[in-house]
């Protein structure tokens, strides 16, 4: 396989992580698209036989950070797929809410997390990436990526328990 359809075949995954990481579709195409913009044109530094997952999401997460940082001079985005006009049938819900409550539960406290875990839990958790190739990837120690994930997972546990971050550190000795 060439290294352009190779990079093609991950754009699923570069979707699905930079949709989970900016939680707005449209955001996130955008990210994926100068995340690939990025690439072809960086094509010629890609040494053959490495992971070309890592490098990709390298390249996201550097493009991620640059927009981050432009962000504070940005408006802010607003859909323009919103419908406003729709009919009853689009409102309609299945009679099984519990998967997508969970799933939306999910989704608020991923959001919730500071961007350096919520980076590597999704890396390690939704992208199934070894921790030294997210290490890799954001460009820091294995033992942050090991000390990230171990926080974010245990704010994850304690926003989908329902506690709150200061009452999940307290413990009550009597």
């Amino acid at each position: 396989m060439d290294m352009q359809n190779e990079l093609l075949a991950h754009l699923p995954r570069l979707r699905r992580y930079a949709r989970a990481l900016v939680n707005n579709r449209e955001l996130a195409d955008d990210l994926v698209q100068d995340t690939v913009e990025r690439a072809l044109g960086k094509l010629s530094l890609y040494a053959a036989g490495t992971d070309m997952r890592a490098w990709l999401f390298t390249i996201m997460h550097n493009v991620f950070a640059n927009q981050m940082r432009k962000s504070s001079s940005r408006a802010v985005h607003l859909s323009v797929d919103d419908d406003e006009g729709g009919s009853l049938q689009d409102l309609a819900v299945s009679g099984n809410q519990l998967p997508s409550l969970e799933v939306r539960d999910l989704d608020y406290a991923l959001q919730r997390l500071p961007l350096d875990q919520r980076q590597v839990v999704l890396l390690v958790g939704l992208e199934e990436m070894s921790y030294a190739e997210v290490a890799l990837a954001l460009e820091v120690p294995l033992g942050t990526v090991m000390s990230r994930l171990s926080r974010g997972r245990e704010r994850l546990r304690a926003l989908m328990s329902g506690a709150s971050s200061a009452a999940a550190k307290l413990t009550v000795v009597k």
